[in-house]
């Protein structure tokens, strides 16, 4: 990997509150971890620590290791009635937005009908506005994560109700 790509990363684990990173790409694996405390002074107690890992026997498949899972829902969604539901995904670590401006009116809202390829929402990364579309339509049953919440590669935003 570039030095130029690692740094990015780097720069990324200490702007966010994510504890560690893993990226695995054409063999090679990076895990950039950081120790998150309380700062006592106000500032920042971040300190990111790069750590090159072995490169396997078999080549891996391109991830990134999933942090945190999102906060349980307040009522308990039966196990069957998840099932049916199709998650849109974050594709990146980064900032979520609901809209495309902080006044504006949100992308997509509870209940509504979205079809394949419509914007649901923007995670932003690095300075960069990346918009996400749907890869099914149906209805929106459920909006997992908050307007400006830091999101996980991976981590669930949106559970929707196919057609």
């Amino acid at each position: 990997m570039r030095e130029k790509y690692i740094k990015k990363l780097i720069q990324l684990v200490e702007e966010s509150r994510i504890e560690s990173l893993e990226v695995s790409t054409w063999g090679r694996r990076v895990k950039i971890t950081q120790r998150l405390s309380a700062p006592a002074n106000g500032n920042s107690g971040h300190a990111a620590i790069l750590q090159p890992l072995a490169v396997p026997a078999a080549p891996a498949q391109p991830s990134l290791q999933q942090v945190a899972e999102p906060t349980a829902p307040a009522t308990p969604v039966p196990t069957e009635e998840i099932d049916r539901f199709v998650p849109i995904k974050s594709p990146m670590v980064g900032t979520f937005y609901a809209a495309p401006a902080p006044d504006a009116d949100p992308y997509i809202a509870l209940n509504q009908h979205i079809t394949v390829g419509q914007v649901v929402c923007i995670v932003e990364a690095m300075k960069l506005m990346n918009e996400i579309e749907s890869e099914v339509s149906g209805r929106v049953a459920k909006v997992l994560v908050n307007n400006g919440e830091p999101v996980e590669f991976g981590q669930t935003l949106f559970l929707i109700a196919p057609e």
